[in-house]
Order: structure tokens, then sequence, then C-alpha cells
């Protein structure tokens, strides 16, 4: 008798309440009812046909209403979102052929970075540095392994490892021959790769034959150092080598461990410590950070320590020449994807503490418990037994070293043990235990 019929038509998609929609004869359904009250029929069913013919007007008037309605709201709205999407298409709507007009000019400046990484590397091999490694324990041969693929390299240490060196196109001078190789040879760099305890000392018996090499051939090789601290080993260099001779200080945050797959992307840290007897405050200098192969040094200018801004080219010609050969030392490193780091050796220090040392003091403090895999390891607890491996495969020394030498880590250990107290203190206040009674 209902002359409507709600459907689930595409029409209706998206409305909250779909419109009803016309029987297919509704005027039959209205003729029906009219002739039902017009005839002779018992007046229950005349009064109920009346009523179904109320409803169906109803409907009808509701249909009509509901459709003009939302007409209107179409009308009202539909311009102005047909302005708004044209406002958004002329806005957004690139000319036809700009993406591969932006394609093409991404393929000529890649053609152009990769044209000028090989004039870069060209440069590098044209003018090879002899670099000497002394300390060729471990992380010695690491480091030279990588610096025989841009120049001459030599390595010294205490053992015998000349076997070592020849299997990767190096030299090898014995350390108690070094100082009479540096007098008589061409030397452009010397990295200092030997124990921080060692390291003094090891400076120290250097200096006489740098500074017969300074009076017999008139120049000096530049001193790098590769300490994990820096602070302590730069007062070391300026306090005991001659001012002519050029310092880098750097840490490569890396190792045989962490980057045995290759340096690309590992953090390289530098300060250019003095050039041709000018103190450089790197701390001080921009840019301060470069990524791998977008390193974009700027040696132009420089501050030295008291803030006086230098240029390169109002100072002698040993200045620039020591620019160029810490330019190309650093290009080695930057080649091989490193994430190079200028910064000054305090800043590195105050950072180092809050990171590399509290690092090594929590993976020697958890392995010194004895922790041990078992079946139920949870991801959590497996990085920490990778922590315990990494930091205690390195030499206690060296974590010595990084305590030592580092006058910030002292503090990093009042702090964390103050830290254990208060976590720890806690938890005994809710279960209401007095402190100290895990106390040994």
């Amino acid at each position: 008798i209902y002359p409507f019929r709600p459907t689930n038509t595409t029409q209706d998609r998206g409305r909250l309440f779909p419109l009803p929609r016309p029987t297919s004869r509704p005027k039959a359904q209205l003729a029906k009812t009219m002739k039902c009250l017009s005839s002779s029929a018992p007046p229950g069913r005349r009064l109920l046909a009346g009523v179904l013919l109320l409803l169906q007007l109803a409907s009808i008037c509701a249909f009509i209403g509901v459709s003009a309605g939302e007409r209107r709201l179409t009308n009202t709205f539909a311009p102005r979102a047909t302005s708004n999407d044209a406002d958004h298409d002329a806005a957004n709507d690139a000319p036809a052929g700009q993406l591969e007009q932006l394609k093409k000019e991404e393929a000529r400046l890649a053609a152009l970075l990769a044209s000028v990484r090989q004039e870069k590397l060209a440069v590098l091999r044209s003018r090879p540095l002899s670099i000497g490694v002394v300390g060729f324990g471990r992380f010695g041969q690491f480091i030279a392994r990588s610096f025989a693929k841009y120049g001459n390299v030599f390595g010294s240490s205490r053992g015998d490892y000349a076997d070592i060196a020849s299997e990767m196109g190096a030299g090898y001078t014995p350390l108690s021959e070094l100082g009479e190789y540096l007098v008589t040879n061409d030397v452009d760099v010397l990295v200092l790769a030997v124990s921080i305890v060692s390291f003094e000392d090891t400076v120290k018996d250097l200096v006489p034959y740098l500074e017969r090499r300074l009076e017999t051939r008139g120049d000096l090789p530049l001193i790098v150092d590769v300490a994990s601290v820096k602070e302590h080993p730069r007062n070391i260099l300026l306090d005991n080598l001659p001012k002519e001779c050029d310092c880098l200080c750097t840490h490569p945050m890396f190792g045989p461990d962490s980057a045995a797959a290759g340096w690309q992307g590992q953090t390289f840290v530098y300060e250019r410590t003095r050039i041709d007897g000018v103190l450089v405050d790197d701390s001080q200098s921009s840019p301060r950070v470069s990524h791998g192969q977008n390193f974009t040094s700027d040696t132009s200018t420089f501050m030295d320590e008291n803030g006086i801004m230098h240029a390169v080219h109002e100072l002698t010609e040993a200045h620039v020449e020591g620019m160029d050969r810490i330019s190309r030392f650093l290009s080695i490193w930057e080649e091989e994807g490193c994430q190079m780091v200028r910064m000054s050796c305090s800043e590195h220090d105050e950072y180092a503490a809050n990171s590399q040392f509290i690092t090594h003091l929590t993976g020697r403090i958890l392995g010194a418990q004895g922790l041990k895999a078992t079946p139920v390891d949870t991801m959590g607890f497996k990085n920490l037994l990778r922590l315990i491996e990494t930091t205690n495969a390195d030499s206690f020394e060296l974590f010595y070293g990084l305590y030592k030498y580092n006058s910030n880590s002292g503090y990093t250990i009042g702090r964390l043990r103050g830290a254990l107290d208060d976590v720890v203190g806690e938890l005994l206040q809710r279960d209401g235990i007095a402190p100290g009674v895990f106390d040994r």
C-alpha cells in the first residue's frame, strides 16, 4: 500500500538517511485507495483507506520537499566548491612539461656533482699525501687500510707488523727507527694512533727529530691525533711540538667493529688546531657540520683563539699550503662517506662524556654483573648484551683513558650514581623500606 520505498542506490551513498523513492506504480496505488473511499465498502474499510490516503499524500510532500531542499543546498554549495577547486588547481597545477624539465635539471646537477667529485679525486691522487700511522695496532691498521687508497702509507709500532703492512700496500718502519725516518724522508702527515696513556711520551720522543727535520729540511709534517678524548692530547701537542708544526685534533667516532662494513655515515669529529703558528678556534667557525659527499668546508677564512678573523691569503704561503694539506687529509674521510663534524676540543669532551663515556661505563657495569643470554630474552635485553659485547671488546686502557683524561667524566659518574639512588629510592619508598637495604 505504501507507495514509496527506501533504496541504497548510488545517488543515496554518502547520505546519512537515504530518501524514499517512489514505487514503480505510485498512481495505481493512489487510484486504488481513492476507489476504496468512493465505493460502498464498509465504514471501517473506508476509514482505513482514508488514513492510508493521508499517509500517501504526506509521503509525497515529504519527498518533494526534501528533494527540493537538497537541490537548493546543492545549488548553494556547488558553486563555492567549484570555485575553491578552481583556485586549488590554479595554484597547484604545474604547467605541462614542468615535471620533465625538473627531472632533466636533476639529472644535470647529479652529473655535475659526479664530475666535481671525480675532479676532486683526481686532485687528491695527483698529489698523494705521504701518511705515517704511529701505533700500528688494530685501530692503526684499520685506518691505514683506507688511507692506502689515496696516498702513500707507512706504519710504525713497537711490534713487527711489516707483513700486515705489506698486505695492504703500505710500508713499515719500527718505532725505534721512526725518528731518523722522519728526518730524512718525505712525510706530509703523521697520525698518532697510540693509546691515550702513552700519548704524551710518544710526542716527547718525536720532538727532537722534528726539530732536526725543521733545521735540515725546513718543513714539518701535519701532526694528527685520533684519541677518544680531545683537550688532553691537544694540550700535549701545543705544549711540546715546535710552534711551526701544524696540528689537527680528530676523533673518528667508530672503529673496526662498528664500521666493519665501511665508513659510510660514520661520524668524524675534527678541530683544525694550529696552522702555520696560528691557533684556530673552531668553536666559532662555520660551517660546523657536513654530511659525507655534501661536505663544503670553507677554508677561505678562519677565527683564531683571540676572536680575530683571518683570510688565508693575508698570511704566508706556508699557511695556504697548510690549509691545503689539512683539506686533502680531511677529504679522505669525506670520500669514505663520513659525516664530518667540525667542533672544538672542549665541546667534544663535554658531549663525549654524556654519550661515549656513559655508554662504555654502562656496558662495563652490566658486564661486571655477568649477564648472559637466556631462552626468554626480549629484544631490549639482547640489545644490552650487544652493548656489553662491544664495550668490553675495547681494552680497559681505552676505557680508563676516557675517564682519566676527560674532566667531564667524573661529573657523569656522579650523575649516574645520583640517578640510580633516586630510582631505587622511589621503589623502596613505595614498599615502605628504608634506603640502604640493598647495600652490600
